[in-house]
């Protein structure tokens, strides 16, 4: 990827139109300082709107005003792949290509930096960010610049639309593959790895090792033949886990076991995951 041109200012009357065409998709925008990514506004993303009125005395009183939009549910989920002096997150988003994980992004945005911004259907997943790998992930309670906005003399500039299905991004997944947990190990796994003690186990961890714990553990519990990991779910949830946070922990450890190194899947050794309400 190249940087885009360099420009002077920001155009206004692109801002403002960018702004309200994003209104009548019916996605909440809001201003942030021109040429930077502070918000204009009191409570920030809180205070976006689609309201046209609002909009256009926003940008009236402050014409170059950066054009933000918060992301997750009802928005999109947005994958930043940075650009800093210490590295570049390429590395780590072709690995997510050829792991699979990353198709079905509705489009692509040059950033400022050189990096970019993908495009997924937005979720209540929270934001994250991966900073050993120069990936952050525009979630719940997130927002972005949008094009035409402009930092440091440069624009977001839109490189790229693609063709559906455009779907979600499964940060677990991201996350798992990239910077694969480490949690505490039962006492017994060498001994007993039942599906019933892995889930006794995953029931009573506490907060902050629960993701990485129930991940750990449906991994050992496909190694070691089992098919059906509801139970692992359950036993999440039971240690405090929301139930798609769950879900989509398990979900991630049976992809993990189903691609190999090279990013080509398998043949699936156990059946999907289907969990209850």
């Amino acid at each position: 990827m190249t940087k885009p041109a360099a420009l002077t200012e920001a155009d206004p009357e692109r801002l403002l139109n960018a702004a309200l065409r994003r209104a009548a998709l019916g996605q909440p925008v809001f201003p942030c300082v021109p040429g930077a990514k502070r918000p204009l506004t009191t409570h920030g993303l809180l205070d976006a709107t689609t309201d046209p009125g609002q909009i256009r005395a926003w940008w009236a009183h402050t014409p170059t005003a950066n054009l933000a939009v918060p992301t997750g549910t009802g928005s999109y989920d947005v994958l930043d792949v940075d650009i800093h002096p210490t590295g570049s997150g390429y590395p780590a988003f072709n690995r997510l290509i050829r792991a699979g994980i990353v198709h079905g992004h509705s489009h692509i945005v040059l950033t400022p930096s050189g990096g970019m911004h993908a495009y997924f259907t937005g979720t209540d997943q929270p934001s994250s960010r991966l900073p050993g790998v120069h990936l952050d992930f525009k979630a719940d309670g997130g927002y972005v610049l949008a094009p035409p906005s402009v930092v440091n003399g440069r624009p977001y500039e839109l490189i790229r639309r693609t063709n559906g299905p455009h779907t979600p991004l499964d940060w677990a997944a991201v996350r798992n593959l990239l910077a694969p947990p480490h949690p505490q190990t039962p006492a017994n796994r060498t001994t007993d790895l039942r599906i019933e003690t892995l889930a006794r186990w995953v029931s009573r961890l506490p907060e902050g090792q629960r993701n990485a714990g129930t991940f750990w553990a449906a991994c050992r519990a496909i190694e070691n033949g089992h098919h059906d990991l509801r139970p692992l779910i359950d036993a999440a949830i039971a240690a405090g886990l929301p139930h798609r946070e769950a879900a989509r922990t398990v979900t991630s450890a049976l992809r993990r076991s189903t691609t190999p190194a090279n990013g080509r899947p398998t043949q699936r050794a156990v059946a999907p995951i289907r969990t209850r309400r």
